[in-house]
């Protein structure tokens, strides 16, 4: 039976920990001996595993994840770019699972967890190890989110997120451990999206990589679509209002969310609407105090956060319309979940949100950074005629390319090739095998 060990950060803390726990489950429905193992356990899963066994050493983690990102504000401007330095790691070559594993298989391995020191040293294994790219800060200096900067296509330096960029700063430092670590290292790269795979191409740190294109997976039985009144009424909304859902709600200073365009956006579509304006309604969950949420021009209501999967699936379901005002993502969950509950997706066309939206066939993708273009995509779906033919062909979308048996299929194939490929000399020259 092929064993395969997925390293992470956390369990299922982020879109990176949900897409490591959603393929581990897709893997073991296919027969294959997956398993899990965290830097920092926040559940109680019996499934997943964790390096610390004792209390002594949870705390030990605990404190560098908290030390590390209270030191980077010394180093950092602020703007609520993410950014890691990589001071802190730790050995994970000494598991046993990770030992007699027939496949490597990273994921998130930030905040204290792998650093490039560690992440040489499991070279000395001598197994097929495969990366899946969940943001972009392993072929960076240190950022996990580029906007339009470029550095990263040489050899980093002259950050814009440092306090203090130079030539020889802290990126082009890390930039520098992370090249001599991944010349130790032959490994894999699975991109998510093709904006991913593009952006790996374009970096300095992964020329001669092999890159696999393979998206996320989900469980597409509990995402599923119910009957739009029906999940109205279950979530305690008002079943003839159309329901604009969004997630996560961040304040205006966290820039890749774009909030600023939403706001800007549902000013101009009610000054479209009129009177109508009073038949549509705003759905907001995540984790940010309603009171520090800027103030939208239509009647809205939060839901806090909701840790059950079944109730966001609900969620999903009752909206009319998903919106996502991102302006900078890699295979988003959020669109992924809308679209398995057969609810359509305005969004911006960037990153890998193509990869998910079709423009006027499942939801719409506004020019990038347009407002008014995001606006058009909502007024647009307000007036389609056959809001039944879209919420079909975002479902259908979900199931044709992000099924759990799909994706597991395509992982499968990858790691049953490296295996045969262990003892034979490693692909070079930039070869890419997309799935």
């Amino acid at each position: 039976m092929l064993k395969v060990v997925h390293l992470n950060t956390y369990d299922g803390n982020g879109g990176a920990g949900r897409a490591c726990m959603r393929l581990d489950r897709a893997l073991l429905n296919q027969n294959v001996d997956s398993k899990i193992i965290v830097h920092y356990k926040f559940g109680k899963s019996s499934f997943i595993k964790t390096f610390n066994t004792t209390f002594i050493q949870k705390a030990y983690t605990a404190a560098t994840i908290i030390l590390e990102r209270a030191l980077a504000k010394r180093y950092l401007k602020p703007l609520r770019t993410p950014f890691s330095f990589a001071w802190f790691g730790r050995s994970v070559i000494h598991h046993p699972d990770v030992k007699n594993a027939d496949i490597i298989h990273l994921h998130w391995v930030n905040h204290g967890f792998l650093n490039p020191k560690h992440i040489a040293e499991i070279a000395k294994l001598n197994k097929p190890v495969v990366w899946t790219f969940h943001d972009s800060n392993a072929f960076t200096g240190g950022c996990h989110v580029r906007y339009a900067c470029d550095h990263f296509k040489k050899e980093c330096g002259y950050c814009p997120l440092l306090k203090d960029s130079a030539q020889n700063d802290y990126s082009h430092r890390i930039w520098e451990q992370k090249n001599e670590a991944y010349k130790a290292l032959d490994f894999t790269i699975v991109a998510p999206s093709s904006w991913m795979k593009s952006s790996v191409q374009a970096s300095s740190l992964m020329k001669g990589r092999q890159i696999d294109q393979i998206p996320n997976t989900l469980e597409t039985a509990l995402f599923r679509p119910i009957d739009k009144k029906q999940a109205k009424q279950n979530a305690g909304l008002a079943v003839d209002k159309f329901i604009f859902l969004s997630g996560f709600m961040p304040s205006r200073k966290d820039l890749h969310k774009g909030t600023q365009y939403l706001l800007d956006s549902l000013l101009m579509l009610k000054e479209r609407l009129g009177i109508k304006a009073a038949e549509i309604e705003l759905v907001v969950f995540g984790n940010r105090n309603t009171n520090e949420v800027p103030d939208f021009p239509f009647k809205t209501t939060f839901l806090g956060t909701i840790s059950d999967d079944e109730k966001l699936a609900n969620c999903y379901a009752a909206a009319d319309a998903f919106l996502i005002p991102s302006l900078e993502d890699n295979l988003p969950y959020t669109v992924m979940e809308s679209l398995a509950c057969g609810t359509p997706v305005i969004a911006f066309t960037t990153g890998g949100i193509p990869d998910l939206v079709q423009h006027q066939q499942n939801g719409y993708l506004a020019e990038y950074r347009s407002a008014e273009s995001f606006a058009d995509g909502m007024e647009w779906i307000i007036n389609h005629p056959a809001k039944d033919q879209l919420q079909q062909q975002a479902r259908q979308t979900v199931m044709n390319k992000f099924a759990e048996k799909v994706i597991a299929d395509q992982h499968i194939n990858l790691y049953q090739e490296l295996i045969k490929l262990t003892r034979q000399p490693a692909r070079t020259g930039g070869e890419d095998v997309s799935a």
